[in-house]
Formats: C-alpha cells, sequence, structure tokens
C-alpha cells in the first residue's frame, strides 16, 4: 500500500503557561511523537521536546527555537534540513566551578556517547544575570541584566564556526518556595520557562542560527511526592544532554528557497491548545488559511477560537489532533468523521 505523502504540520505548545500536556520539561513528547507519525514531518520547538536528561530524536520532528518558529509561519524564513550542526556552547560566567564542570562533562559525555560535534566552549564575559517573575495572570517571566554580554559570546561562537548554539545561563535558586514546591506537584507553572524563551530569542535573532537554552541550577533535595511529568527535569546535575541532541540536527534557517528547504506554504495543519491561539505562529498560519487544529490542553490563558473569531478543528485530545492530522494527510474531510453528518443544502 502506498504511503501518503507527507503534510508538514506545526506542533506549537506556549511556554510558561503551566500547560496540561507540555507545562513540563518534555511532558508534551509522546504528543510530538504521535504527531510526527500521524503527518510524516513536524515542526516544532523546544519547550516541546526538551526533556531535561531525556529526549526523543526522529528525523520526522523540525527543532526550531520559538521566535524563528514564528519568523517561519510569517514566511520570513525557510527551514533546511542538514545531516548535523556543529554545536557551541555558550556558559554564564555566573555559573560555579564546579556546576561549571558538570555541563562540560555532559557535553564530552555526549560527544563520546552519541557523536555530537560540540564546540567551541566559550563563557560570557560577565555574568548574565538572569532574574525570573510572574505576570499577574501567573504566566512566568523573566529578564537578563546582561543582554550585550549573552550577544557578544554568541557573536564569538559563530565567527569560531558555531553553525548552532547551546546557552547554559546560571539561574536562581529558590528550592525553598511555594511555588517550586507546587510545580514538583504537578499544580504550578514552570518559573524558568519565561527567561529562558527571552534568552533563546534573543540569541537567535540576533544572529540567525539555530539556538536553545538549558537552565544551571543546584540539585534539588529528594520529593517523595513528585509528580510524574517533574521527574524528568530531577534526573541529574543538568538539563543540557536534550538540548545538545536536539540542536545536533536542528535545521539551518535560510533565507532563500532551494530544493531542501522547508517553507511555510508547505504546512498543512497547526496544532496548538485551545486557550492559547493567539501566538504569532498560529495567527500567521490562520491567516494563511492553514487549518488550525485546536486541542483542549488547560492552561492559564483563555484565548479561545471564539474570542479571536477563527474557525478551527476542535480536539479533546492530541490523539485526536493525530487522527485530524492523518484524516487531512490521506485528504479525508474532518467533518466526514462527526456525526450527526448535516445534508448539504443548496445555496439558491
Amino acid at each position: 500500500m502506498a504511503t501518503a505523502t507527507p503534510l508538514a504540520t506545526l506542533l506549537v505548545v506556549p511556554t510558561g503557561i503551566g500547560c496540561a500536556v507540555g507545562g513540563y520539561a518534555g511532558d508534551a513528547l509522546p504528543a510530538a511523537r504521535l504527531l510526527a507519525a500521524a503527518s510524516g514531518c513536524l515542526i516544532t520547538h523546544p519547550n516541546v521536546m526538551n526533556g531535561a536528561a531525556l529526549y526523543w530524536s526522529d528525523p520526522r520532528i523540525h527543532y526550531v527555537e520559538g521566535s524563528s518558529l514564528d519568523r517561519f509561519a510569517a514566511g520570513e524564513v525557510l527551514l533546511r534540513p542538514v545531516r548535523q550542526q556543529r554545536v557551541g556552547l555558550l556558559l554564564d560566567a555566573g555559573i560555579e566551578p564546579e556546576l561549571r564542570q558538570r555541563h562540560l562533562q555532559v557535553a564530552d559525555g555526549c560527544r563520546a556517547t552519541l557523536g555530537l560535534d560540540i564546540g567551541p566552549v566559550v563563557t560570557t564575559d560577565r555574568p548574565l544575570e538572569v532574574t525570573l517573575s510572574l505576570g499577574a495572570s501567573g504566566v512566568s517571566w523573566g529578564q537578563l541584566g546582561q543582554p550585550e554580554a549573552l550577544l557578544r559570546a554568541g557573536r564569538q561562537l559563530k565567527a569560531a564556526g558555531a553553525t548552532a548554539i547551546a546557552v547554559v545561563a546560571r539561574f536562581p535558586d529558590d528550592p525553598g518556595s511555594e511555588a517550586l514546591a507546587a510545580y514538583r506537584q504537578g499544580s504550578g507553572v514552570d518559573a524558568l520557562a519565561g527567561a529562558e524563551a527571552v534568552i533563546s530569542h534573543l540569541l537567535s535573532r540576533e544572529l540567525g542560527l539555530p539556538c536553545a537554552h538549558a537552565p544551571a541550577l543546584s540539585p534539588l533535595p529528594l520529593d517523595p511526592d513528585l509528580d510524574p511529568r517533574a521527574a524528568g527535569e530531577e534526573l541529574g546535575f543538568t538539563f543540557l544532554p536534550c538540548v545538545l541532541v536536539s540542536l545536533s540536527r536542528a535545521p539551518d534557517l535560510v533565507a532563500l528557497a532551494d530544493s531542501t528547504a522547508l517553507s511555510i506554504e508547505a504546512v498543512g495543519a497547526v496544532v496548538a491548545p485551545a486557550g492559547a491561539l493567539g501566538g504569532a505562529a498560529v495567527l500567521a498560519c490562520a491567516e494563511r488559511g492553514i487549518p488550525v487544529i485546536a486541542v483542549d490542553n488547560p492552561c492559564l490563558l483563555d484565548v479561545s477560537a471564539d474570542a479571536l473569531g477563527l474557525e478551527v478543528l476542535p480536539a479533546a485530545s492530541y490523539s485526536e489532533a493525530a487522527g485530524l492530522v492523518l484524516a487531512l494527510r490521506e485528504g479525508i474531510a474532518p467533518g466526514a468523521l462527526r456525526r450527526p453528518l448535516p445534508a448539504l443544502k443548496d445555496l439558491a
């Protein structure tokens, strides 16, 4: 039996808004794997794929930093698959010597065990001074005290031949906070996510390279009541392995089309939480008439299809969304799968 042509699909799960699926490090990976199988070509971002010490490499999945994904959806850049990236490692000068060494050993382990091309390593000329905050809605955010130090180090890595950049910044420790306890037990928001997005967005926009971030934190004490979604973040000293693996095959961001570059014109669907449809990528796709699959994935936002005046394909879960993607890929009208099926009416 012939296999249907891949249907390029965007999967967006906004960071730092407490999504039931995708609100933790890597807990949206099963959904991404299923959608990759259904579509044959999935384009998604680090919040979906990063599982700290855990990761999943799939040639059907394209790993694209969030602001670059927005630019792709707007038609400003194209994605060109590569065999391998040379991943430069950018370290915050604020990381303590022992914690710094742990991250260097992780990078060496990925070189020796997985065969990744990592290097060179550059340390910022001053600490990046990351601060964390929560907005009035509870959405996580953050600031970077020394953005120019980040950009200087990024430019140095690019000049030295890095084709992608993994950033490790020292994040504030707050092991006794109520917010962290709630998050670890399954009812909070990832307080790191907003600041991580600031770092990767800034660097990728400035350099035009695939970029992603891993926070440097002190290990947390054992929590016997840990939510399974938080468990992947507590397996070791670092969040870096997933970033290095995913960046090693992240597509190049290019301006000119060639026979291998993927453009937004090839995208046949976008999948996003039903309450978080106001992002730039989703709206850009909707404006182009690309079907929007709105998944029931509770979060802190309530930017729905009704609020935006969008027509969407509703899905009760990511498994249902995968079925809709497969239907679109096979040329089956999604409405034909629902009951009751209204009779056709004459326009006259």
